[in-house]
């Protein structure tokens, strides 16, 4: 087995007990269409700002007085500037596969994800389960880009 498989396979099996071990679940097939977004505590990317990974190159967390209703979720901005750029292009700032982990994805599983663990890659953001399984993500970043990509549509949540 070649090391990036091994690492794979164990950043996968790390995303799966950490999922485990926080009473997280992957999401069963079948359930809801594809394209829902990742809503945690009710706010979509567990209320950070999309907006402001791109702005400024970190993660903030939004505030309720800066929200937007956009595919069923409430998104969360540290701005009004921030919600208005989000609300005129959501397709350029919404994270890749609803917000859910792109490793995971990658994997066939919809999983949370942890707000710091984020990479832009050609203009779109991606969000990973941990800083661990983003390593993990990080050691074929297009490969498991075209995976995720492959496996989006047919993956569904309840």
């Amino acid at each position: 087995m070649s090391l990036q498989r091994r690492a794979a396979l164990t950043g996968f099996a790390a995303l799966a007990v950490g999922a485990a071990a926080f009473g997280l679940r992957s999401v069963s097939l079948a359930q809801k269409p594809a394209g829902a977004v990742n809503i945690s505590g009710g706010f979509a990317i567990q209320g950070f700002d999309p907006v402001a990974y791109f702005a400024e190159g970190r993660p903030r967390r939004g505030a309720v007085t800066h929200a937007h209703e956009w595919q069923g979720a409430r998104w969360l901005f540290v701005s009004e500037a921030n919600r208005a750029l989000f609300a005129a292009a959501p397709e350029r700032y919404a994270p890749m596969y609803g917000g859910f982990c792109a490793y995971g994805v990658a994997s066939g599983y919809k999983v949370a994800i942890d707000p710091n663990a984020w990479a832009i890659v050609n203009g779109r953001l991606y969000l990973n389960y941990s800083m661990s399984v983003q390593r993990s993500w990080q050691t074929d970043v297009l490969g498991y880009i075209a995976k995720a990509d492959a496996a989006w549509p047919g993956l569904t949540t309840d």
